[in-house]
């Protein structure tokens, strides 16, 4: 008998699947909770098996779910490219473009596409600005067109193209003792307290590499979820930071931070514009890849 199964369900399914939740779920697909439960339960009523069972406070796939969330996902990835192909017989004219970036990235990657959307005004463009568990998670589950952050994250196959220096600098406020200081050595800072970004920040992760590879102890003195954050903790005089060049320009213009002179920095980094191993790209995400690889540098106004 053949089951008479709805791509809503699907969605909705793989969704809940993928989260765990039927609460997040209904925040990614901008449903109700009760829409999604009954989706799902008239899902279980065609397939004649539970998908999802409790088990004390966690929900968990049961065998059947589990097939089905293969099923689910490969059918999604079907249609993601049936509609590339469709997008491709209209040309690059029109259309829609999602693009996810690094919290880090966005200073330059919003200017980048204000200039890509006075060339292609037809373009529907979807902007997430996240952090980089976030990312890593979308282009796991292949949502975004295309991604720009740092360093490519491990553990998920992807296409990944650097397209410009991503130096970290060390920031004070110009108050701080070492703010007139030149040529400081690394050791100088093996009492200090840095202001981070959180446990597996790319950037956090680089500067912890870093100090190790030169053997200095380093100091975390409080964590914070973003640069902006981090940037007026640091005037504040509540520490150092050690920050991406590219979110600082008003803060140097203004003269509210300063960057440190020290010996073996900046720490070199690049940024990165890629996609799921093996996506097919649209003419137009085609068209904003190149046009990322040959112009972003245009739109950085500190380097």
């Amino acid at each position: 008998m053949a089951l008479n199964i709805t791509f809503r369900q699907l969605k909705v399914f793989e969704s809940a699947a993928r989260h765990l939740s039927y609460t997040r779920a209904a925040e990614e697909l901008h449903l109700s909770q009760p829409g999604v439960s009954m989706q799902i339960k008239q899902l279980e009523e065609v397939a004649g098996l539970p998908l999802f069972e409790q088990i004390g406070k966690k929900m968990h796939l049961t065998a059947a779910g589990r097939e089905i969330y293969a099923y689910s996902r490969s059918i999604g990835h079907m249609l993601d490219e049936a509609e590339v192909v469709l997008d491709g017989l209209k040309g690059v004219q029109s259309g829609r473009l999602s693009i996810s970036v690094a919290t880090t990235a966005s200073h330059f990657a919003t200017r980048l596409l204000a200039a890509f959307s006075r060339q292609y005004e037809d373009v529907t463009i979807s902007l997430d600005v996240t952090n980089r568990a976030s990312l890593r998670e979308q282009l796991e589950s292949n949502r975004p067109d295309l991604v720009i952050m740092g360093q490519p994250p491990e553990g998920v196959e992807v296409e990944a193209e650097a397209f410009m220096d991503n130096p970290l600098v060390m920031i004070a406020s110009p108050r701080h003792p070492l703010a007139s200081e030149k040529q400081l050595k690394l050791e100088r800072f093996e009492h200090e307290n840095f202001v981070v970004r959180e446990t597996g920040s790319g950037t956090r992760s680089a500067i912890e590499r870093f100090f190790a590879e030169h053997e200095v102890s380093f100091h975390t003195g409080i964590e914070m979820s973003s640069n902006e954050a981090i940037k007026q903790a640091v005037e504040a005089g509540l520490g150092l930071g050690i920050v991406s060049i590219h979110t600082l320009e008003l803060e140097l213009e203004t003269k509210r931070l300063q960057i440190l002179d020290v010996c073996d920095f900046p720490i070199q980094r690049h940024w990165y514009v890629m996609q799921r191993k093996g996506k097919r790209l649209s003419p137009i995400a085609k068209v904003f890849k190149t046009f990322v690889l040959e112009q972003a540098k245009e739109f950085i106004r500190l380097s």
